[in-house]
């Protein structure tokens, strides 16, 4: 209920920043007495896809501490906590990092790392993780969450979630446009769209944006491959991530919340639903680094 209720409060906190920095810039008048001006929808489509991705970006470690109870290691009180912090304070060095904020939560296998810019990371585990793995393939996964960090895919991600949700915006306003302009040919008294452009762009918005989802959840596939490779990279060898994945492999993992399920360790699905996945499958990931 709790992470139901901050994805709520969230999602409508974005849409009133949103809606007001448009309203302030004037760039929600895009449909004119002539027509669509094109310029101006192509403004209020940026505004909203890239004002979006950006809050949420910024929100994300709040969020993250928030929705899954993580709590960051001020000053560890217990060896494994020691050994956590020492460890990414190690991986954050050999990744010429400022040292991420630290935390653990309770819960199943999983890791995660987020935050707006490589100065102000954090990277979370969860008790279950740290439970069910050596020392080596525990670490594995801390290098993995620093090499996502280093690649500075939070912030890549965002761009490429700005641009594909800047489009599905736009698109679907046209295609809006376009289709109740048709369906009112011959009106006299058009005074502008009605219902045939609020209806379409809704659904256009929809669809366009389960395509959009398709594309960006592809170049998140593409980072975990990259975040595996410096994880072997900052540990020297890719055996501890290949056994780390194969441990993850045999484990129950809980997803993390929706609006963070990018940012885990574990994932992936096979099938039709891999194209919506943000993880590849981990027999992919353990072959992409040379191991079977």
């Amino acid at each position: 209920m709790k992470r139901i209720i901050l994805f709520l409060a969230t999602n409508l906190a974005v849409m009133l920043v949103l809606s007001v920095a448009t309203s302030l810039l004037g760039v929600n008048k895009f449909l004119t007495a002539n027509g669509l001006n094109i310029g101006m929808l192509f403004v209020f489509a940026a505004v909203i896809g890239f004002g979006g991705a950006f809050i949420s970006l910024l929100m994300s470690k709040t969020m993250a501490k928030w929705s899954t109870g993580a709590r960051v290691i001020e000053s560890p009180s217990t060896s494994t906590e020691m050994w956590l912090v020492d460890t990414v304070a190690k991986l954050a060095k050999r990744a010429n990092l400022p040292m991420p904020e630290v935390a653990i939560y309770d819960g199943e296998p999983n890791a995660f790392a987020t935050g707006a810019t490589k100065n102000k990371s954090l990277v979370a585990v969860s008790t279950g993780l740290l439970q069910s793995m050596t020392r080596d393939e525990a670490e594995a996964v801390l290098a993995h969450e620093v090499a996502h960090i280093a690649n500075g895919d939070m912030v890549t991600l965002t761009l490429i979630q700005g641009v594909v949700n800047t489009f599905v915006v736009f698109l679907s306003r046209i295609v809006g446009y376009v289709v109740d302009g048709f369906l009112r040919r011959g009106d006299s008294e058009n005074s502008g769209p009605g219902i045939g452009y609020m209806v379409t762009s809704m659904i256009c918005e929809v669809v366009f944006g389960l395509l959009a989802s398709i594309i960006v959840a592809w170049f998140s596939r593409q980072r975990e491959f990259r975040a595996d490779a410096g994880a072997a990279g900052l540990m020297g060898s890719p055996v501890p991530m290949q056994n780390a994945l194969r441990r993850l492999g045999n484990l129950h993992t809980e997803p993390l919340p929706q609006n963070m399920a990018a940012s885990g360790i574990a994932g992936g699905k096979g099938g039709f639903m891999a194209l919506f996945s943000t993880h590849p499958p981990l027999e992919e990931r353990i072959a992409a680094l040379g191991g079977r």
